[in-house]
């Protein structure tokens, strides 16, 4: 497997994991540069606006081997825009590795190796990319991976809620729903799911808990 690839890094960081079901556990992050969509709430803007480096795959092995047994996260941007997050999948499974995927819907999942951990995060209308959705891609999740919905409104709900009931999505996966903080409260979220009894898990951002205000690396 070749180690020489270039890849275009945002940033490389330890922190804790924390928005999926492995919230809570510490974690290597590796933040791709680059993004094909442009969602109106973006927390990451700074990973297609900002700076970037170009890093070897064998230069982000050396980073990774001063964090031994720890997990690892391929986020972004969007990382499957970029070839060499294929070969720097099969190195990190190949080192043992736990390996999470962060992906935004819009990219096929069918190329990710089955030992990835997907977290496909479906865009919802007030994002405004959520006609840039690719539907196959449920076919390519099973009950390790997750499918995540960022709620906004009524509207956002409404139209989440319809797609995992059509799709059957809470027996596929895991399916989570968390607010837009800015624009909806937990405890409103909350309510809609208990009254409707979705079958889906609400998700906060642990990260946004532990360190208020932070903007990256965190």
């Amino acid at each position: 497997m070749a180690t020489d690839a270039l890849i275009e890094i945002c940033e490389l960081f330890y922190s804790i994991q924390g928005e999926s079901s492995y919230a809570g556990y510490p974690c290597f992050f590796i933040r791709f540069a680059g993004c094909n969509l442009r969602c109106s709430f973006c927390d990451t803007r700074y990973a297609y606006e900002g700076e970037h480096k170009s890093y070897t795959i064998s230069q982000i092995l050396a980073e990774l081997e001063k964090y031994p047994g720890i997990m690892v996260e391929i986020t972004g941007g969007e990382p499957l825009l970029q070839e060499g997050v294929y070969p720097l999948f099969e190195h990190l499974l190949a080192a043992g590795r736990t390996v999470l995927l962060e992906t935004n819907g819009s990219l096929s999942l069918k190329n990710v190796p089955a030992d990835v951990v997907k977290i496909m995060d479906m865009k919802c209308p007030g994002s405004s990319m959520h006609d840039k959705m690719d539907y196959s891609n449920f076919g390519f999740v099973d009950l390790k991976d997750e499918i995540k919905f960022v709620i906004s409104s009524r509207e956002d709900y409404n139209w989440a809620k319809e797609l995992v009931t059509t799709y059957g999505l809470s027996a596929r996966t895991t399916v989570t729903f968390s607010p837009v903080m800015t624009r909806l409260s937990p405890p409103e979220l909350a309510g809609w799911l208990l009254n409707d009894r979705l079958q889906v898990r609400l998700r906060l951002q642990l990260h946004t808990i532990l360190w208020p205000g932070m903007t990256r690396g965190y």
